[in-house]
């Protein structure tokens, strides 16, 4: 047409533009049309961060998700209402998988740059280990592990000391049915020039020495129990402070078992003490003995009568505290010898009795302090010993070691977390703008 500019359509960089073919000075000038200047400044950036995220392999969108099929990516505005739509699950997608790759890159191993670093988190390790030991088992605190009872230890504890006393009760009121007859040989056995009826110390003590040894591996079997019950919560726990640091976790552990060890031996030790001394000497200032000694000795004469002159002549007999036992086997003895036989016994059932409270007391108290010595003092001796000790591997030494896998991943994530960060950025940046043309 005559007197009109003729247009075309020319390519530059990468837009599209309008050009006048008859222009002053027959210079061409590129003038870019509302629609292409639109796909430039709010569509292109879109699809070439689509583009990116795709290129990541993060599997963190699809041609699905977007809403684009990978041909319809060369249409212009036409698109734009539906890209626009999906922003909001673009953004949610990033947001999810850089939640992802910074939670696993956390989980790695952590890995300290010199070797007083190394050895401050290892303090730190061993002081968070050292708080969470003194709340369980001692304190009575479960709130770090509320729905585990195994880690519930003062109660546990309780229970096992309980049930332990119980055990060593019901196996000394243990009744024979050779009734007295023990006594009788050690009294034969000590018989010496003395008083009548006076019972030897020597034949007390004997006595007692063989029911002390009728009970001597409880005590102990006992300890060895508590030991390995405390050695199940000790290293859980250890190991929950040093997850962060794997190439640490057989030394911890290992720290941990071998502190049990000492600690059960040192205990064996002492528990066989406790239970030894029980035999050196009968003493007791508990008033309970006497009262007992005397109500269970009321019973004497009725009994010495009932074995040598009841003319029923019968089998057994009823005594308090002992229940039925039998008397036929004892009608062969003087009387004097019964009642001196009666007797001692009912002085050790009487004191035995107090003796049986004074292990589970000991045992008690001793617990409690070596369980505390075990927090406050022995742990971080053996965990800081075993850490340094270059003949266990040196642990400070691998904690400034990272495996080449796990410097591998740690790298791959670190830019997948950069790139997510970057990506979503530029979505952010995308909305806003798509926002600024909303009333257009």
């Amino acid at each position: 047409m005559a007197g009109r500019n003729k247009h075309v359509v020319s390519k530059t960089s990468s837009s599209l533009a309008i050009v006048e073919a008859n222009p002053p000075a027959n210079k061409i000038i590129p003038i870019e049309a509302p629609i292409v200047s639109s796909y430039n400044d709010r569509i292109r950036p879109l699809l070439d961060t689509v583009d990116r995220l795709r290129n990541l392999n993060l599997s963190l969108i699809d041609d699905d998700i977007v809403g684009i099929p990978v041909l319809a990516q060369k249409l212009m505005l036409i698109q734009a209402t539906m890209i626009a739509r999906c922003l909001p699950e673009i953004v949610r997608k990033i947001n999810e998988k850089m939640e992802i790759s910074v939670l696993e890159l956390n989980k790695l191993p952590m890995v300290m740059a010199s070797a007083g670093e190394a050895l401050m988190t290892l303090m730190d390790i061993i002081g968070s280990a050292k708080e969470s030991l003194l709340r369980i088992l001692i304190q009575g605190d479960f709130s770090e592990y509320p729905e585990d009872h195994k880690m519930h230890c003062t109660a546990r504890l309780a229970e096992m000391l309980s049930q332990f006393s119980d055990n060593l009760q019901a196996h000394s009121n243990d009744v024979t049915v050779d009734f007295l007859m023990d006594e009788i040989k050690i009294l034969d056995e000590c018989k010496c020039v003395g008083l009548p009826n006076f019972i030897p110390r020597s034949a007390f003590l004997a006595i007692l020495s063989q029911y002390v040894d009728g009970i001597h591996s409880k005590p102990v079997e006992f300890i060895k129990k508590i030991w390995e019950y405390i050695e199940a919560v000790l290293i859980p726990v250890i190991s929950k402070y040093a997850e962060n640091f794997p190439q640490i976790q057989s030394s911890v552990k290992r720290a941990g078992r071998n502190l049990i060890t000492k600690m059960k031996e040192q205990s064996v030790n002492r528990v066989a003490e406790i239970v030894e001394m029980e035999k050196l000497t009968d003493y007791t200032c508990n008033p309970d003995y006497m009262t007992s000694w005397t109500e269970k000795t009321a019973s004497q004469h009725s009994f010495v009568l009932a074995v040598l002159y009841d003319q029923a002549r019968p089998e057994n007999f009823s005594l308090a505290g002992f229940g039925e036992v039998k008397i036929s086997h004892l009608r062969k003895y003087h009387a004097h010898l019964l009642q001196q036989a009666f007797d001692m016994k009912m002085r050790i059932a009487s004191y035995w009795n107090i003796v049986l409270r004074r292990i589970v007391d000991n045992l008690a108290l001793f617990l409690q302090f070596s369980v505390k010595n075990l927090v406050n003092a022995q742990f971080q001796k053996e965990i800081v010993a075993e850490m340094v000790d270059p003949r266990g591997g040196g642990g400070v030494e691998r904690m400034m070691e990272e495996s080449p896998s796990v410097a591998s991943k740690r790298e791959k994530l670190k830019k997948s977390v950069k790139l997510l960060k970057e990506s979503k950025d530029v979505v952010a940046a995308i909305v806003d703008q798509n926002s600024g043309y909303g009333g257009r």
